[in-house]
């Protein structure tokens, strides 16, 4: 039996923590993912990176920001947000998924948070940020 390698597909090679960050740096859009109570849930945010923290916005009633609340003070939400490009006629591309507590951000925060322009249109008041604990990475390449 023959691998994709041997078959002219793409290699895949693990990224390291600054090869990732360089990835998602320019921001875009990425996925979040969290349990919202009924199960795991995927949502697609415009996200901004500031350091090593990713920056988003939604809305105050939205799934992602009740989800990520918590009545409990100091109380960590834990979430995964995910980014990744793809060519699908050159079969190559890459994913970075980061792991860590989601926080809303103060009103102190958000005013020196770079900003984050949301794609679509109304209110989107809750600013929320995930600081990484965990950072991993692949990249599919033709060998």
């Amino acid at each position: 039996m023959s691998t994709s390698a041997e078959d002219g597909g793409a290699v895949p090679e693990e990224l390291d923590r600054e090869e990732c960050l360089r990835l998602i740096a320019p921001g875009g859009v990425g996925r979040v993912a969290f349990d919202d109570g009924e199960g795991p849930t995927v949502l697609p945010v415009n996200y901004i990176l500031d350091g090593d923290t990713v920056v988003f916005r939604t809305t105050l009633g939205g799934r992602i920001n009740t989800g990520v609340t918590t009545v409990l003070r100091g109380a960590e939400v834990r979430v995964a947000f995910e980014v990744d490009r793809f060519d699908e006629r050159l079969e190559e591309g890459w994913s970075v998924l980061l792991r860590g507590p989601a926080h809303h951000l103060s009103e102190d925060e958000i005013e020196r948070a770079p900003k984050v322009r949301p794609w679509p249109r109304g209110p989107r008041e809750s600013f929320i940020s995930l600081t990484p604990v965990e950072i991993s990475g692949r990249r599919l390449r033709r060998g």
